[in-house]
């Protein structure tokens, strides 16, 4: 697994060229990280890349972009952009732009530790 972590936000490589997970504020100060690392899973894999969102916010209008920018890298690798673990508030957002039509949502989560009862 492979990290690259800012003061805002991290992204890990989960499957190299076919899964990221990004966490926190994707905003003006960490979209440069975030399309470097999407840009890389997208030119050296196949198939879907999944990036998990869950655990991330979009900050601004740029953080939206660095997504839509990796859905046309994406398309013209021939692969498709699946956003994962999606917040209710980016869920809204896909919705009122209309970018759920074109950039898929997924409901897979990563997986969680199990919590026994006691």
């Amino acid at each position: 697994m492979t990290r690259l972590a800012n003061h805002e936000s991290m992204i890990e490589v989960l499957r190299f060229g076919a899964e990221l997970s990004v966490t926190g504020e994707l905003n003006v100060h960490t979209v440069a990280d975030v399309r470097v690392a999407l840009a890389q899973a997208i030119d050296s894999g196949i198939g879907d890349l999944v990036v998990h969102l869950g655990d991330a916010e979009i900050g601004d209008a740029t953080g939206l972009g660095v997504i839509v920018g990796a859905h046309h890298r994406a398309q013209r690798a021939g692969r498709r952009l699946v956003l994962a673990d999606a917040s209710m508030r980016l869920e809204r957002l896909m919705r009122a732009t209309g970018l759920h039509r074109v950039i898929p949502l997924s409901v897979q989560r990563l997986p969680q530790p199990a919590i026994l009862p006691a």
